[in-house]
């Protein structure tokens, strides 16, 4: 797949696996536009990415979001990769840090594709990448405002898969475990399989030049997420949920 010339809107693109991401893309050939809410950091990084927009954005803003499609015009492609985190059990709810999880990291990706996938459909080309989580795959301790975002965020690339499959609109979910970037430095856990961000994104580069629908990884570290749903909740809860 060549990526000279085109356009590639990367939103969550200031730092950690967005940054490395959006280098890649860039030695690649591709002009990308840079969203995330700190526009100093985002000129930052676009000073030293030649063919790199800043494009400043906070997607809980409904408006702002319909305000900077617009302003970027049209794309190639969209690459979603926008998230916050904050670990929280359910017995130790923080209500405004667990809203925020949920409008941003899945009502966020909601936003943005509103505000692009109409003018795809239309031309009857594009591309759609969004970053679930290894952790989408089954409920786990702790997690409950990130999980479940992110759960939401794989289905929702599944429906749209389902939806727009031989339309000329490709469709993709990245699914990664544990990255070092100043979220996981929120962890007090150990975090097996921990990759470096270009690790990361190296596995999403992989995934955007084919054809694949789905890519999680570590592929090891993604075999024990896969199998867990097979497993029966009494089961599962009494491995990753010990009481």
């Amino acid at each position: 797949m060549s990526f000279a010339g085109k356009r590639y809107w990367l939103v969550g693109a200031s730092e950690g696996l967005g940054l490395a991401l959006a280098t890649q893309l860039h030695r690649a050939g591709a002009i990308v536009i840079l969203s995330a809410r700190n526009a100093k950091r985002l000129q930052e990084v676009c000073a030293a990415l030649p063919n790199a927009t800043a494009a400043p954005l906070d997607v809980s803003d409904s408006a702002a979001v319909t305000a900077v499609a617009a302003q970027i015009g049209p794309i190639d492609g969209m690459i979603w990769l926008a998230g916050v985190y904050t670990p929280m059990p359910a017995d130790a709810l923080d209500a405004d840090a667990f809203v925020q999880m949920c409008d941003v990291n899945f009502t966020g990706c909601a936003r943005v594709l509103g505000a692009v996938l109409p003018a795809m459909v239309a031309q009857g080309s594009g591309h759609i990448v969004l970053t679930g989580s290894l952790s989408g795959f089954r409920g786990l301790p702790g997690a409950m405002g990130y999980q479940a975002s992110k759960a939401g965020v794989m289905a929702l690339g599944e429906c749209l898969y389902a939806d727009l499959r031989g339309t000329g609109i490709k469709v993709q979910v990245a699914n990664p475990g544990f990255i070092r970037t100043r979220l996981t430095d929120k962890n007090t856990f150990a975090m097996p399989f921990l990759m470096e961000p270009e690790e990361a994104a190296a596995h999403m580069m992989a995934l955007i030049q084919g054809a694949s629908f789905k890519k999680s990884f570590p592929t090891v570290f993604s075999w024990l997420f896969r199998l867990s749903q097979f497993l029966p909740d009494w089961a599962y809860y009494r491995m990753f949920a010990p009481k």
